[in-house]
């Protein structure tokens, strides 16, 4: 299928590893053309030298108030045009109701909720008919996973203001998407595994409770980011598509 991508241009913000990359590497995989972020310069620029020509990287923090306008406005620049923004994040610390702190509810507040919003507020401004919003958000969307506790009451309120946006530009023609992953093989469910005293044990405990009995792997969530974001997906909006192997109880 060709997903019509080519000479597409995205913003993907938190794409230096994870999920984020995934997604990158399969757009431009199809032809888009593709900013990147990262926290960090060094990284951001590594990134994009890993992806290809097509690819150009800039460091960005979700939580800085300026770097919505400032990312679309460096895609414009150099590709000339903008159609569509993939916002991720670092997942939030890990920790139950009582182990995190208000300064750790504070930071990812900013990062995981206000940025994304911000950023999905002034691409919803830049953006003509045909363009796209894609989050990349959580299966504690609609189950809360034990141990993630800012993560499960952060993620959800972004769902809703993703629908909420959903409504609102698509008689623009704009569309607006997420996108669930549960257990990918990534840094980050890694790390979170390896907080357990037995990692092994951990990992395939998950495993016994996913219907297809393994992780994804971060491609697999790349190419279902990439099919949302393109154009073969033009009459989908409003959606919040898990990527989980078939974890999630309901339908």
């Amino acid at each position: 299928m060709d997903l019509g991508l080519k000479d597409r241009v995205y913003v993907v913000t938190g794409a230096t590893r994870g999920l984020g990359n995934a997604a990158a590497r399969e757009l431009v995989a199809d032809g888009a053309k593709v900013l990147v972020t990262g926290r960090d310069e060094q990284s951001a620029a590594d990134a994009a030298a890993a992806l290809g020509p097509d690819v150009v990287g800039v460091a960005a923090d979700n939580a800085d108030p300026e770097a919505a306008g400032r990312l679309i406005a460096t895609a414009r620049e150099r590709f000339g045009r903008f159609d569509g923004v993939l916002i991720s994040v670092g997942g939030p610390p890990p920790g139950f109701v009582a182990d995190n702190t208000d300064e750790q509810w504070q930071a990812a507040f900013e990062s995981v909720f206000l940025g994304a919003v911000r950023l999905a507020r002034t691409a919803a401004a830049e953006l003509e008919s045909g363009g796209v919003i894609g989050f990349v958000l959580s299966g504690s969307v609609h189950e809360p996973i034990p141990g993630l506790t800012i993560s499960n009451g952060l993620r959800p309120g972004l769902a809703g203001f993703a629908k909420s946006l959903a409504d609102e530009l698509g008689p623009r023609g704009i569309r607006v998407v997420g996108v669930l992953p549960g257990r990918v093989d990534t840094d980050r469910v890694r790390e979170l595994d390896g907080l357990s005293a037995d990692p092994e044990a951990t990992r395939a405990a998950a495993e016994s409770r996913i219907p297809l009995r393994r992780y994804g792997a971060p491609e697999e969530f790349g190419r279902a980011a990439a099919f949302l974001l393109s154009p073969a997906a033009s009459y989908v909006t409003g959606v919040m598509l898990p990527v989980d192997g078939g974890v999630r109880q309901g339908f």
